[in-house]
């Protein structure tokens, strides 16, 4: 690392991202330490150094792994519900969704860090967000005026293993359906059929309940203006299926954190 600056910058998330992999910061705190001793030895490959300490800190955590003598049954008591979901998917599946979905690493990067390929990389993270949707499935609202645009969501969400309650297609019907249904997922065109706006109903609701919310327009641009807040989940239309469902697979992973960090 070039300067003492920089790896004090990098610590929180490689704690962090630690702990998701090893289900305590105990831990997570242990590979982390090691990976910093081998980093400031000098034993790092002729890479960039954020790509370096993670790919150091990924051959602690297997090395650990695959000699752990912890019971499954032990772990799963340990550990916090997300982590619980993240120990059922293969251990490279979750170290890529992770990178990615979490570390905010591009797909060539992640595949630096793991040495594999970057299309590698990508079928780990479909497989890795189809497996998560399914963990964490849950009630959905689609606020959407096209029919043909709502059923293919339907269709998309369903195959996750989630439970669309309600497709509402103006503003008003979008409000009464998440405040009757109290989903745990909101799927939001902007532009609705009588000219409302889903933008306007999501803040609405917003304001009485905390829901994640994924928003589906042809029309980021209006999101997208520079002012606070800003939407965290957005899909531009046309969209292509298999990154959405990895961003409804985000949005849910992200929501667990949060509640559980709370």
């Amino acid at each position: 690392m070039s300067a003492s600056s920089d790896l004090k910058t990098l610590v929180p998330y490689l704690r962090r991202f630690a702990r998701a992999l090893t289900g305590t910061q105990v831990r997570g705190d242990a590979c982390v330490v090691a990976a910093l001793e081998t980093l400031m030895a000098g034993k790092t490959p002729d890479i960039p150094a954020r790509i370096a300490l993670y790919r150091l800190l990924l051959h602690e955590v297997n090395s650990r792994t695959a000699d752990a003598v912890t019971s499954s049954e032990q772990l799963l008591a340990q550990v916090e519900p997300v982590q619980r979901n993240l120990s059922a998917l293969t251990p490279i599946a979750r170290q890529a969704f992770l990178l990615v979905a979490m570390e905010e690493f591009t797909l060539e990067d992640a595949a630096l860090v793991l040495e594999i390929s970057a299309d590698e990389v990508n079928a780990l993270i479909e497989k890795a967000s189809q497996d998560i949707a399914r963990q964490i499935a849950t009630d959905v609202v689609i606020i959407e005026d096209e029919p043909l645009i709502a059923l293919d969501l339907e269709l998309l969400l369903q195959s996750l293993g989630h439970h669309v309650v309600r497709v509402a297609r103006t503003q008003r019907q979008a409000i009464d359906a998440i405040l009757q249904t109290r989903p745990g997922l909101v799927l939001a065109d902007i532009q609705l059929a009588d000219g409302s706006s889903g933008l306007d109903a999501v803040n609405e609701i917003l304001r009485t309940l905390q829901v994640p919310v994924i928003f589906v327009t042809a029309y980021p641009e209006r999101l997208l203006t520079g002012t606070k807040p800003e939407p965290t989940f957005l899909v531009r239309k046309p969209y292509h299926r298999d990154a959405l469902k990895a961003v409804i697979s985000q949005a849910l992973f992200f929501d667990v954190r949060s509640a559980h960090a709370s």
